[in-house]
């Protein structure tokens, strides 16, 4: 891969976007090895979380390649070239792993709705959040709805619609961040909190994980059945029986994903 780099440490796997001649704008090629990535850290047994991350000293992303909106390129193909966004976003929401977004910087446009599809977002002070694309004449369909799923609907619309920025303090206010941190904390209290999810269970995590993406859109009777049926599965778990035995034993569990 040359536009995003792969590494795993300590169970966490850290794919990191590295194109910073174009602040990592979300093309073709770019999105094609972060699909790669993904499916590389959901099939290796030993991953339990993915850290998505950014290489740019101030930009986690810039958005969509603008030069491909402009080019002489059939629309059939372009229309192909957005169903990466659509597999991207799937894959992120079935990983069966949990995902945390490091944003060092400004996350633009499509880059938001990548950041979003992702478990959790840990920001730094200095990052900013926004759909710009009114400003150009576009707007931004395929991140819509992971919006609307995240951020208050009238808030949403501001942010569609007049295309400003929002400071990460603005971002955590509404929800789209989880945290907060000073620049020089964002490593450590990324780690932090990689560490931590992947000292879990890791069939539990994803029986959990598929959980959250799957009840979303069910309608509220469904979602109460269905989550019933998935305790019942944990509960035949013999993970689940472990976490209790060394609960009140006083130890750290011993995870067997079974």
């Amino acid at each position: 891969m040359s536009k995003v780099l792969y590494a795993t440490a300590d169970r966490v796997a850290t794919i990191t976007l590295d194109d910073p001649d174009t602040r990592n704008a979300l093309s073709a090629e770019l999105l094609g090895e972060l699909i790669d990535a993904f499916e590389r850290a959901r099939d290796d047994d030993d991953v339990r979380c993915v850290v998505l991350a950014s290489s740019h000293e101030r930009t986690f992303s810039s958005g969509a390649n603008l030069g491909g909106f402009a080019a002489d390129t059939p629309l059939v193909h372009r229309h192909e070239a957005t169903a990466r966004f659509v597999r991207l976003f799937s894959l992120v929401g079935e990983l069966g792993k949990p995902s945390i977004v490091k944003a060092g910087g400004h996350v633009l446009a499509g880059a938001l709705g990548v950041a979003l599809a992702c478990d959790l977002i840990v920001a730094s002070e200095s990052a900013s959040f926004g759909t710009p694309e009114i400003g150009i004449g576009a707007f931004p369909f395929m991140i819509m709805a992971l919006i609307y799923r995240n951020v208050p609907r009238k808030k949403t619309n501001e942010l569609l619609l007049l295309g400003e920025r929002i400071d990460a303090q603005e971002a955590e206010r509404l929800g789209i961040v989880n945290k907060v941190v000073p620049d020089d904390e964002l490593d450590a209290a990324v780690a932090e909190w990689a560490a931590r999810l992947a000292s879990r269970s890791p069939l539990v995590m994803r029986l959990g994980k598929d959980a959250m993406f799957r009840q979303q859109d069910m309608a509220f009777a469904d979602a109460l059945e269905y989550l019933r049926g998935q305790l019942t599965i944990t509960q035949s778990t013999e993970d689940l029986v472990e976490g209790v035995t060394a609960f009140f034993e006083k130890r750290e569990p011993q995870w067997k994903g079974r």
